[in-house]
């Protein structure tokens, strides 16, 4: 691994290389204009800021190339400035068309999301929230060193199961690689652009 990488958390001086680096990772400009491109990956981020307790950002000289997220479902609390900034990211999605039909498509995943949980009968006690490396410094062990450290978060605040969700346009093989174990899975196909799509979407988890 690069020994030039630094891992601090968040700051919101990260948001707009964040933003990019999610935009690529999940190819939202396959579905719609640049425009509401960019609304949706501040719009998810947001909604992962608001949805963690531990962030760690990995950064070379000084530039963000990846990040994690964990959450203590006991403790977590969304703070109000957080909470505002992901309702006005979600607002600049919703004025326009293009923007309110991509909205549903991401509704649906998160419906997916809630009934991979709810059909799933183990308790967890935290979350992976969220997961990124920039695609051009894979396989450089920054995705192995941003998960040891959720590890050791989660260890630290007593946490013995959390879960993640996921799905096929993730590189879902390098969470089975890590530890973890697939517990639900579920096929979904929805149109983008005219063109319909099939995925699948999982619940891991990981067991300390």
């Amino acid at each position: 691994m690069n020994d030039m990488i630094v891992f601090r958390e968040f700051k919101e001086c990260d948001r707009i290389e964040l933003e990019n680096i999610l935009r690529e990772t999940w190819n939202y400009d396959r579905f719609c204009t640049p425009k509401t491109s960019k609304k949706l990956a501040r719009a998810y981020l947001n909604s992962c800021l608001a949805n963690q307790t531990f962030t760690q950002v990995a950064l070379i000289d000084d530039v963000p190339v990846g990040i994690i997220m964990g959450k203590n479902i006991k403790t977590h609390k969304c703070p109000f400035n957080i909470k505002i900034k992901m309702i006005c990211s979600i607002i600049a999605i919703c004025i326009s068309k293009e923007g309110r039909t991509v909205s549903k498509v991401f509704g649906n995943v998160d419906k997916l999301d809630k009934e991979l949980l709810n059909n799933c009968k183990d308790n967890y006690n935290g979350e992976l929230a969220f997961f990124n490396v920039n695609k051009k410094f894979r396989g450089q062990g920054i995705g192995k060193a941003l998960f040891t450290k959720l590890i050791e978060y989660m260890k630290c605040q007593k946490i013995d199961k959390f879960y993640l969700f996921t799905d096929t346009s993730c590189n879902y093989g390098f969470y089975e690689h890590n530890g973890m174990k697939r517990k639900q899975q579920k096929k979904h196909s929805f149109e983008i652009n005219g063109k319909r799509e099939e995925m699948t979407f999982f619940l891991y988890d990981y067991e300390i």
